[in-house]
């Protein structure tokens, strides 16, 4: 039996979620494509849009006051089930919109244009659509378009697939860390967990690089990598923040327990001996600044605390911890 992908909701489903791109903050690239829709559509909405097995997510937005639908009222289902572009001229007369509640309340939909956002597999995992609130029709000129405009999208997800990794330590990317540190933030809040940020840095790095090369730089920081790694749960993200920095999200952390593992992760570092050179081996620490989420706390609020812990810390001395006290 050959398997119809338009109808393989659960692969789809899937695919989708190996993007990670659900539940992300926002994205230059993906915000500079619902500009263009809008403009050169002249719509008042327009949407990159996500569907998941429950709900449409809506990773750009234009005209939106809401992050996401249900999937059972989403215009933007019926597109994935399409290998083209799905049009609704008036959706106030169409027999399967007219009772749809963004057709009869806000945003009060009247004409729809959606493009598939299709894997190099084939799965349709959402949709680039624009939408007007008085009916109209969509010529081959304004369809052409959002094909283009919607294989940009998917060339961007591709990208973001690529580089995740750090290529030195095997640490999440910065960029990566954000988006995964963003998603894990969400739930947090949604279900009301501890979550701390600690940001680590390597002490008087650029006497290493000075005095005995980038090479050599590039050892230590691997070896720190891996020592931090070490003392962390699988669960804990670990990126590599900048050049000689790392930012480390511990889950299910609360202010009783974070103190013990920044003091782990200190001496895991403290007892390094790294071999640079066949009889010269280096010493390294590092500071380190957490701050344990308060409930009104944005992710970015909490690794700005914790950067200024991480500053208070290097200015005590070094090779130690400082806790943030909330805002």
């Amino acid at each position: 039996m050959i398997r119809d992908i338009k109808t393989d909701d659960v692969g789809r489903i899937l695919s989708l979620h190996s993007y990670d791109i659900l539940d992300t903050p926002e994205e230059e690239p993906f915000e500079h494509i619902a500009t263009l829709v809008q403009k050169i559509l002249d719509v008042p909405i327009c949407a990159v849009s996500f569907v998941d097995s429950s709900r449409q997510w809506f990773k750009a937005k234009r005209g939106l006051d809401v992050c996401e639908t249900a999937r059972e009222i989403s215009f933007c289902t019926h597109t994935i089930r399409s290998c083209r572009e799905f049009i609704v001229e008036n959706a106030a007369l169409h027999p399967t919109f007219r009772q749809n509640p963004l057709v009869t309340g806000a945003p009060n939909i009247r004409s729809y244009l959606g493009i598939p956002l299709t894997t190099p597999d084939g799965y349709n995992l959402g949709a680039l659509c624009a939408i007007d609130t008085k009916s109209r029709s969509f010529n081959e000129y304004e369809i052409e378009i959002m094909q283009k405009l919607a294989k940009i999208v998917m060339d961007e997800l591709e990208v973001r697939q690529v580089a995740t990794r750090d290529a030195l330590t095997g640490c999440l990317t910065r960029r990566a860390w954000r988006e995964e540190a963003y998603r894990e933030w969400s739930k947090a809040i949604r279900y009301d967990r501890p979550i701390a940020i600690a940001l680590v840095d390597l002490d008087n790095f650029s006497s290493v690089n000075d005095g005995y090369g980038h090479s050599a730089g590039d050892g230590v920081i691997r070896s720190v990598a891996e020592a931090l790694r070490a003392e962390l749960c699988d669960y804990d993200l670990i990126g590599r923040y900048g050049g000689e920095e790392f930012a480390v999200l511990l889950l299910n952390t609360s202010a009783t327990a974070g103190p013990a593992i920044c003091e782990r992760l200190r001496q895991a570092c403290e007892i390094l001996e790294i071999k640079i050179q066949d009889e010269i081996s280096l010493k390294i620490t590092v500071s380190i600044g957490i701050y344990f989420m308060a409930s009104d706390d944005s992710l970015d609020t909490m690794i700005h605390m914790a950067d200024k812990a991480l500053t208070i810390a290097k200015r005590s001395g070094r090779n130690q911890y400082y806790i943030s006290s909330p805002h």
